[in-house]
């Protein structure tokens, strides 16, 4: 109910799934201790139902041509660095994975490790060690701790924490990736997104461009440098590099991403940012969008 693939780097052996990075960082599914490796240098993500690597901060090689984004298919060779590959094994796409139902009703997908907090209803794609509840998965089999209890997790199970109820339940691989609806597309007019850092401007047909400076802009143009879903610790720690707190690296986070949306909304200006559904997140763009990176 999950799906993963078998990565050899340096002759380790290691699987990933969705939301899993790849970098410097000790939090990083697959470490790589090498100076030339960012510290968040790639990430998982499922897309239209696949397993794609995407590069964060420098672009990826695959047969010899530098790429911001390759599928995990076996046998695939994708070189991180000058002489530094990884190599694909068996990859794992099912018809259907396990996701977690959040009390607004969104699904999450579940990565390997996940922390459910209630202030406000949020999974964690990592272990918190302040959370009020831990999900795991074995391989095999899912587990959840509420306090000093744990649960076995199948599809249908439900798990009432601090009286918010999250529901365990199977997504369509499909599904559990950004998706555009065509009643969507219909309604929202294409946008030119221009990027600066410090900056951002917005264009659409039929009103005068609106510009947006700061936290906000930065949140934006970090996600745009990414080129695709990311989590939410890898764009605050571009924003606030100085912030080694976690706790106020995420008040100042949801302080300023509340901002952002504020700032559109008072502006009539459509969502700029999302979730993804598997707990990443990504630029909200329709059919016709474009985006012009200038950081």
């Amino acid at each position: 109910m999950r799906a993963y693939a078998n990565l050899t780097i340096r002759d380790e052996q290691c699987l990933v799934g969705h939301g899993d990075l790849i970098g410097r960082t000790p939090t990083a599914a697959v470490v790589v201790d090498d100076p030339r490796i960012s510290e968040a240098h790639a990430i998982v993500s499922l897309r239209k139902g696949e397993l794609h690597l995407l590069a964060l901060r420098r672009l990826l090689v695959v047969g010899g041509k530098p790429t911001g984004e390759v599928r995990l298919t076996t046998g695939a060779s994708i070189t991180l660095a000058d002489e530094l590959d990884l190599t694909v094994g068996e990859v794992v796409e099912p018809a259907a994975v396990l996701a977690v139902a959040l009390p607004s009703g969104e699904p999450v997908v579940l990565p390997a490790v996940a922390s459910l907090t209630t202030s406000p209803p949020r999974l964690h794609g990592k272990l918190v060690p302040e959370a009020r509840a831990v999900v795991w998965s074995t391989g095999d089999r899912w587990s959840a701790r509420v306090g000093q209890t744990t649960h076995a997790i199948e599809p249908g199970t439900e798990l009432v924490v601090d009286n918010e109820r999250f529901r365990f339940v199977l997504l369509e691989l499909g599904r559990a990736s950004a998706t555009t609806t065509e009643g969507d597309a219909l309604v929202v007019a294409p946008i030119r997104l221009v990027a600066f850092y410090d900056a951002i401007h917005i264009y659409q047909r039929g009103r005068k461009v609106h510009s947006i400076s700061g936290t906000g802009a930065r949140i934006v143009s970090e996600l745009v440098a990414c080129g695709g879903p990311t989590r939410w610790e890898v764009l605050a720690r571009e924003v606030w590099p100085d912030e080694v707190d976690v706790q106020a690296l995420r008040h100042r986070w949801d302080v300023a991403l509340g901002r952002l949306r504020s700032r559109l909304r008072q502006a009539n200006t459509r969502e700029l940012v999302r979730t993804d559904g598997g707990g990443l997140l990504a630029l909200a763009l329709y059919p016709g969008d474009e985006v012009e990176d200038r950081t």
